[in-house]
């Protein structure tokens, strides 16, 4: 791995990917941008070649499809050069649980969960051996709040905690960082997948904001950043209740109020 490693970054076209592609080439960083839209990879590829004189290699891909996700997944595997992996790819449906069709569903699967697990699967080992490298995760706050009624999605993101999570325990001691972000409402095109007009939101961040944050909280080595948060202590709180639990669930017999 070079000193300074080369990132790669998923759904890189636009938004929460083409920002995180800026700012790391600011930081001096070679860039390999995947989306399936190369016009907007390669204006983003041109501008940031010459205002940061970083490398930036395109990879058009549909992470939905197998052949578009393998190609992916290799360079993973065989460039050294990538000591970074964003894994910021992710998409939105709208409606209901009931209203929305299973194959959407299943894309929305496919694209939010499966190539994440697929793309860190295809890097972590190298990583490991290396013993030094990192993975971002862009998860979301709707993953803590099935009350948000964005049922799949917010399934699709609790997955995405809970991967970061696990990945850090199995990862960190072997020298490589995991970060989960968990953004909120972000002024993203993610809304028109949904049907929602953003401009008609309150409380937006930009995605300027939401990824200088994240990058704070990658500095510090965050396991988990949710740059909206105010309050950390809420999220200290949280995750010491679950940790709190972990040596009260193996029992051999069933807690005393279920024996009736």
């Amino acid at each position: 791995m070079s000193q300074v490693s080369s990132v790669l970054i998923t759904g890189a076209s636009t938004g929460i990917g083409a920002t995180y592609a800026d700012r790391f080439a600011r930081r001096g960083h070679d860039l390999v941008l995947v989306a399936r839209d190369v016009a907007r990879m390669e204006a983003l590829a041109d501008r940031l070649r010459q205002e940061t004189g970083v490398t930036v290699d395109i990879l058009q891909a549909d992470l939905t499809q197998a052949a578009d996700l393998a190609k992916v997944e290799t360079r993973l595997r065989d460039d050294a050069r990538i000591g970074i992996l964003v894994n910021n790819a992710g998409t939105a449906i709208g409606g209901t649980f009931v209203d929305q069709s299973v194959d959407d569903m299943s894309k929305l699967i496919a694209l939010n969960a499966t190539a994440l697990v697929r793309l860190a699967g295809a890097i972590a080992p190298r990583l490991a051996k290396a013993g030094e490298g990192a993975i971002v995760n862009i998860g979301s706050v709707v993953g803590l709040a099935p009350e948000f009624g964005m049922t799949v999605y917010g399934a699709t993101k609790a997955f995405v905690l809970f991967l970061s999570q696990g990945l850090a325990q199995e990862l960190g001691p072997k020298g490589v960082y995991v970060q989960a972000v968990l953004p909120a409402t972000t002024r993203t095109e993610i809304w028109d997948h949904v049907g929602a007009d953003v401009n008609a939101m309150s409380n937006v961040m930009e995605v300027g904001d939401l990824v200088d944050a994240a990058l704070v909280g990658f500095d510090r080595r965050e396991p988990v950043t949710i740059p909206p948060l105010h309050d950390a202590g809420q999220w200290d709180a949280v995750d010491g209740a679950r940790k709190s639990m972990l040596g009260n669930l193996a029992n051999a017999l069933p807690a005393e109020r279920y024996r009736t």
